[in-house]
């Protein structure tokens, strides 16, 4: 038997594809960059103040009471490490607060908060200095996903690195700029999904497929949004911080009103694609060990999938949206608000309209993508008798096995 020649072609495409990749990094990355050249207006003046690194030398005057509770602050003597006035000792103040200060031990790194006018020079603990801990933890992360999903783990962790940049130098400028929240969380969904989906499978039938399904359903949770918001008379104007966001809106082009829409399309984005990878993977896996099955059978097979998928994305999301205001259901049950007051806060309403809209568009998903992962699937490659070929070590391959090769 002849030997099958792939190593050509293969290599040919591969090659042009990390030629792309990385040309695509490069474009956006300079594009990123201008895109960021932003005079911000001044909200709250800096003027003469820094956070900069600082270390404690000295612990002056302690605020520990016999008790063993602290009252009042800390006079320390730090240390700075950064900025202009790098090596200098001052003598600075801690508070005992929950938000800011720490409690100063000889040696403790903390970022210290520079006050300058004339020749005077405040200096206190603004908090404790965790970025190296935050590091850790986030390479910690890394490794976990390397060891666990090894290329795909890390495939997995650079389009986590790619949608958090997005969010922040692409998302939050257009934003800025006065670009429509919602148009920009759709435009920041599209291309962070065709990137993870593109990292994690390539250009296959099932990555197509499972854009399609993500974009589909972000879309479809964005529409319930809408109607939602509208018939219980909620907005974007409604949220907590309402007076903070509206002094940034007409300070800025900042369109605050469409902030709480925007953030449902994020926040679905995430479930929507694991569930539309899923079940467009699901497909494609019977399909490839049964070629004979038709459209029905495989986009039964899909819903049959998905459905074990839905009750257990959606109480995730219901779950992620309760847990970012479970503040506000604490402060709700300790003061005994009565039914009707709880039922009809603007809070509960919106976190109401958060995890239904967003559920929805995970349950919708799922028919979508089952319906054209199935279609594509059969009409691509029919019901014809699956291809096996012996290699000349004894190998059978199949044809899903030519298939992952070209791709």
């Amino acid at each position: 038997m002849k030997n099958i020649k792939l190593n050509r072609p293969v290599v040919n495409k591969v090659f042009l594809r990390r030629v792309g990749v990385v040309l695509f990094t490069i474009a956006f990355a300079v594009f990123l960059y201008y895109f960021n050249q932003i005079e911000k207006t001044e909200l709250l003046t800096n003027e003469g103040r820094s956070f900069e690194k600082a270390t404690v030398i000295e612990v002056i005057d302690d605020n520990l009471t016999n008790s063993g509770i602290r009252v009042g602050s800390q006079t320390v003597k730090l240390r700075i490490d950064t900025g202009a006035h790098a090596g200098q000792e001052f003598t600075a103040t801690s508070s005992s607060g929950y938000l800011y200060g720490a409690e100063c031990t000889e040696g403790l790194r903390v970022i210290a908060i520079v006050s300058e006018s004339g020749d005077l020079i405040d200096v206190s603990v603004y908090n404790y200095d965790r970025g190296g801990m935050l590091y850790l933890i986030i390479l910690l992360f890394i490794a976990v996903l390397w060891l666990i999903g090894g290329k795909k783990g890390i495939n997995s962790a650079i389009g986590l690195v790619f949608t958090f940049i997005c969010i922040i130098f692409l998302f939050l400028p257009m934003i800025y700029r006065g670009v429509s929240p919602i148009l920009s969380a759709v435009i920041i969904g599209v291309l962070t999904t065709f990137v993870v989906m593109y990292l994690i499978d390539g250009f296959t039938v099932k990555s197509l497929c499972s854009m399609a399904g993500t974009v589909a359903g972000v879309v479809i949770a964005a529409g319930f949004a809408f109607m939602f918001s509208a018939m219980t008379h909620i907005s974007g104007y409604n949220v907590s911080d309402a007076e903070e966001l509206n002094y940034i809106g007409q300070m800025t082009n900042i369109d605050v009103g469409e902030l709480m829409f925007a953030g449902i399309l994020i926040s679905a984005l995430g479930a929507v694609m694991d569930v539309a990878m899923s079940v467009a993977s699901t497909v494609n896996e019977i399909h490839d060990k049964n070629p004979q099955l038709g459209t029905k059978a495989l986009f039964k097979s899909g819903i049959n999938v998905g459905r074990d998928m839905m009750g257990t994305m959606s109480n995730t999301l219901i779950l992620a949206f309760t847990g970012g205001s479970i503040n506000t259901l604490v402060y709700i049950y300790s003061y005994n608000y009565s039914y009707y007051q709880v039922l009809n806060m603007y809070s509960i309403g919106i976190e109401i309209i958060q995890g239904i809209s967003a559920s929805l568009g995970v349950v919708l998903t799922v028919p979508f993508v089952a319906f054209i992962t199935s279609v594509i699937l059969t009409r691509k490659g029919g019901k014809k008798k699956s291809l096996q070929v012996t290699t000349p070590g004894g190998q059978d391959l199949t044809q899903s096995d030519f298939t992952d090769v070209g791709a």
